[in-house]
């Protein structure tokens, strides 16, 4: 979640409540993020976080809906060496 300096000053309960909860909020300055406001021992463990985490603290993008792995049922695909370069080379007229 994301809000501006003001936002939080005057809801700033509200805000505590659900930081209390676990959420991390992102505040900003002029639609900038300028710091993060975490759970107490939340940013221990900050080093040990995914880089999918840290893009969802910074409000880039939203968490997953579903949990496990999306590509799990995938199957697998391998190609020779040099098959893909060819067929990408065919596709745009290179060949």
């Amino acid at each position: 979640m994301e809000a501006g300096i003001r936002e939080l000053k005057n809801h700033l309960s509200r805000y505590i409540r659900r930081i209390e909860a676990g959420e991390r909020i992102a505040m900003t300055a002029h639609g900038r993020i300028v710091a993060e406001l975490v759970p107490p021992g939340a940013g221990a463990s900050r080093a040990a976080r995914s880089r999918l985490a840290d893009l969802v603290a910074t409000v880039l993008v939203r968490p997953p809906v579903e949990v496990g792995d999306p590509l799990e049922h995938w199957p697998e695909i391998r190609l020779p060496a040099g098959t893909a370069k060819s067929l990408i080379d065919r596709d745009r007229g290179d060949a």
